[in-house]
């Protein structure tokens, strides 16, 4: 008993007219016919009454006919919901970011993401910013988050989502800069002070770029992966560090680090989403690239 046979029924017993329904159902009156036979074969029992001049719906037609209305119901109710089903997307997608990137931005992106599309399953994986673009390159990841770079590499797509100043920090005590190694920073000046850098990155590029252009060789206390790891050695003392802005202001240790008003400034950087440009057509990927812009 097929979609087809019962929608020809509904619509005979509706017009009750053999000639009417085959034209407006576009089968032939043979066809119909016996469609209808086969209906009532099917069933045991006769579904209408003809003759030369009516058509009539017998008592078992009409019972039949509330069943029929109700499986083509039904039937239209499961397929607008297979149809609408099709049209949300769903699958998973990888983000990498640092664990401040994750403070600073992910529960606004995301909170907003899953609520449009609920279906779409988010595995995020946190580290050192600085490998943000390789991740991707290397299809590791579907997007990241972190700073851009100087030169972009081919085929790496960016959306920029914020802006943040890179600060010359310190621990409250001691004091490991002087006024006058403030206002003139320099290679007699900086020769003793310990420093904690970055081990790679856009932010220890952009350093050691302003050390060179005061002549200044670092003496390097030590090298590490991660912001976060260098905020907490300068507040135990150990020496002066470089980090971004955001990264104090989202940072526990906020209150045992001073920062130093060191000009010219280093350059601010952007912070943004990184996909490969050849993926932003995947669905998924595009919902979430656009949902940013």
């Amino acid at each position: 008993m097929d979609s087809h046979a019962l929608s020809l029924f509904l619509s005979l017993a509706d017009n009750l007219h053999f000639g009417k329904t085959s034209r407006e159902c576009h089968v032939s009156p043979s066809a119909l016919s016996r469609s209808i036979k086969q209906l009532e074969d099917e069933l045991g029992a006769a579904l209408f009454l003809r003759d030369n001049r009516s058509v009539r719906l017998t008592r078992e037609g009409v019972q039949f006919r509330e069943y029929a209305r109700e499986v083509m119901s039904g039937l239209q109710a499961i397929r607008q919901s297979f149809k609408q089903d099709q049209l949300i997307l769903h699958g998973e997608l990888s983000l990498y970011c640092s664990v401040t990137a994750s403070y600073s931005f992910l529960y606004d992106i995301l909170s907003s993401f899953r609520r449009d599309y609920p279906r779409i399953e988010m595995k995020l994986h946190t580290g050192d910013a600085a490998r943000a673009v390789e991740r991707v390159q290397e299809g590791v990841e579907d997007l990241a988050i972190g700073a851009r770079p100087d030169n972009l590499a081919a085929g790496i797509a960016f959306q920029p989502i914020a802006r943040s100043e890179l600060r010359f920090i310190g621990p409250l005590a001691p004091q490991l800069l002087t006024d006058e190694q403030l206002k003139y920073p320099g290679t007699a000046s900086w020769r003793d002070v310990p420093m904690i850098l970055s081990e790679e990155g856009l932010a220890r590029t952009r350093t050691d770029r302003w050390l060179k252009s005061h002549n200044i060789k670092p003496r390097i206390y030590a090298q590490v992966s991660g912001n976060e790891a260098i905020v907490s050695m300068v507040s135990l003392g150990f020496g002066i560090g470089v980090v971004p802005q955001i990264v104090l202001d989202n940072s526990p240790l906020g209150a045992h680090i001073r920062t130093y008003d060191i000009q010219p400034p280093l350059t601010a950087y952007d912070i943004g989403l990184f996909a490969l440009e050849k993926r932003l057509n995947d669905p998924l990927i595009n919902a979430f690239w656009n949902r940013q812009g």
